[in-house]
């Protein structure tokens, strides 16, 4: 029984073990490790079409190669069933470790939250720079993928920015412009493809 008993526990400790070194963030090197702002357009945008129950209207077609700042998982919230996964993102000087370092990052509530109490770069800069993205996966397999990620990957996506609608006039609205906060601030995206380093 004893036995039993230490087996359990090594097993436990083992199981712990992997389990945080999985949610450990990825360490970076210090410099701009993607220097461009997210491309987004207007132009040939693809008809409303439905998913998950809802009907969700494309506004602008959208890219980016970003550093991932944080992520967090939903699965109770209005829009869990839709976008399971948010993202905060940087780009430009909100990718450089250095930068980086002296900046405290957290999410919740489908908001993302940012201070420093010695700005390392202008705070407008942190502002336009970064971004909470609510992720709408067009596949299951992008789900999972999307839900492994963990701070300090570096992720290229593309897909669409949307607009969405549901059943009991459930409206959810994607953010057009990076240099927005609060309330209505943050990307829906849509995403059909997303490579990750």
């Amino acid at each position: 029984m004893r036995l039993i008993g230490l087996l359990f526990l090594l097993c436990l400790a083992v199981f712990v073990y992997f389990r945080d070194a999985a949610a450990q963030p990825i360490a970076r090197p210090p410099g701009v490790l993607c220097p461009l702002a997210p491309f987004q357009s207007a132009q040939n945008l693809p008809a409303a079409f439905e998913h998950e129950g809802y009907r969700l209207q494309p506004v602008a077609r959208f890219a980016l190669e970003a550093r991932v700042l944080g992520k967090r998982l939903y699965g109770t919230d209005p829009g869990a069933r839709l976008a399971p996964v948010d993202l905060a993102l940087g780009w430009g000087r909100m990718s450089d470790s250095r930068v980086l370092e002296k900046v405290s990052i957290s999410q919740g509530n489908r908001f993302y939250f940012w201070y420093t109490p010695d700005p390392p770069i202008p705070l407008q800069e942190i502002v336009v720079s970064s971004a909470n993205m609510h992720m709408i996966p067009a596949t299951p397999e992008l789900e999972q993928r999307l839900k492994r990620l963990k701070s300090g990957n570096i992720v290229r996506l593309q897909g669409y920015l949307v607009n969405v609608s549901g059943p009991g006039g459930f409206f959810w609205n994607s953010s057009l412009t990076r240099d927005d906060t609060g309330n209505g601030a943050c990307e829906l995206v849509w995403v059909e493809e997303l490579a990750v380093r």
